[in-house]
C-alpha cells in the first residue's frame, strides 16, 4: 500500500480526510468499501442516464458525491453535486453534456484508489457475527456502504446494527421491532432508493414510532429546504455529511438520550 503523499500528489485532500476519519488506518480500511463499491454507484448512475431517469440519477450522484467528500476527491464530489442539483431540476441537457466529463473525473479517482490499494486486502462485510454484549440496536439507513462501514467501525464494539441500503430496508426493520423497544436509535439518510427518508418518517409519525425510535438525519443535501423539511418531523438532530468521528458519537448519544426519557 503507498503511503499518503501519493494521494496528496494526486490532489486528494487528506488533512481533511484525517479529521472525519481520525487516522490512517480507519482511512485505509474504509476507502477499501470505497473501492469495492464504485463500479456498482458508476454502473447505477450510467444506467439511469441512459434511461432519461433524472429523481434516480439524482439519487446515486448525491451518494458519489457524499462518498468522495469522505475521501477528499474535491473534484469529482463538486461534479457530482452539479449533477445532483441539475438532474433533480430535470435538466436532462445539462447532464448530457457534462456526462463524459462526471465519467473521466470518476475513472481518474478508480485509478488512484486502486494504485494506492494495490495490495488489495480482503474486505470485510457488514454480515460478520459480532459479540455485542447490549441487545439496544442502532439501525443506519444510508445506500453509502462507506457510511455504513464507518459506523459501523465506531460503534459495533457497544451495540448491535443493522443496516438499511434503502427505505424500503429500513421500514422492515423498524416494522420487526415495533414491539421489542430494541431499536434506539436511527441514523436516517434523505436521499434513498426506492424509499426516501422521508417516507420512512411519514410511516413513523402515522405509526407513533418517532418517540420511541428516535431519529437523527445524516445527510449530505444542506440546503434550507431538505432542512426545514425535516424538521418538520420531531426528529432528535440532523447531520451533514461529511462528519467526524467525534460528531457521530455526540449524534448517537443524544438521540439514544432521547430514547431513554
Amino acid at each position: 500500500m503507498k503511503d499518503i503523499n501519493f494521494l496528496k500528489q494526486n490532489n486528494v485532500d487528506v488533512d481533511k480526510c484525517l479529521e472525519l476519519f481520525g487516522d490512517i488506518e480507519t482511512y485505509n480500511d474504509t476507502i477499501k468499501e470505497f473501492q469495492s463499491g464504485l463500479d456498482e454507484k458508476l454502473s447505477q448512475i450510467t444506467k439511469y442516464y441512459n434511461d432519461g431517469d433524472m429523481p434516480n440519477y439524482a439519487i446515486y450522484v448525491h451518494s458519489l458525491k457524499s462518498d468522495c467528500k469522505y475521501f477528499g476527491f474535491t473534484t469529482l464530489a463538486n461534479l457530482a453535486y452539479e449533477h445532483e442539483m441539475k438532474s433533480k431540476n430535470n435538466d436532462f441537457e445539462y447532464v448530457k453534456n457534462n456526462y463524459a466529463r462526471l465519467m473521466e473525473e470518476a475513472e481518474k479517482v478508480k485509478n488512484i484508489v486502486n494504485e494506492y490499494l494495490e495490495d488489495n486486502t480482503t474486505i470485510e462485510t457488514l454480515n460478520e457475527e459480532n459479540e455485542t454484549l447490549t441487545e439496544d440496536i442502532i439501525l443506519v439507513a444510508d445506500d453509502s456502504e462507506v457510511i455504513r462501514i464507518f459506523v459501523k467501525k465506531i460503534f459495533d464494539a457497544n451495540y448491535q446494527l443493522e443496516f438499511a441500503k434503502n427505505g424500503q430496508e429500513a421500514l422492515n426493520i423498524i416494522r420487526d421491532h415495533e414491539n421489542d423497544n430494541r431499536i434506539k436509535a436511527i441514523l436516517l439518510d434523505l436521499n434513498m432508493p426506492k424509499v426516501s427518508g422521508f417516507s420512512v418518517l411519514d410511516y413513523m409519525t402515522q405509526s407513533n414510532l418517532l418517540e420511541k425510535m428516535p431519529v437523527t438525519i445524516i445527510s449530505g443535501d444542506s440546503s434550507s429546504e431538505a432542512i426545514n423539511r425535516a424538521f418538520e418531523y420531531p426528529i432528535v438532530d440532523m447531520i451533514n455529511k461529511p462528519f467526524s468521528e467525534d460528531k457521530i458519537k455526540d449524534a448517537v448519544e443524544k438521540t439514544i438520550r432521547r430514547a431513554s426519557n
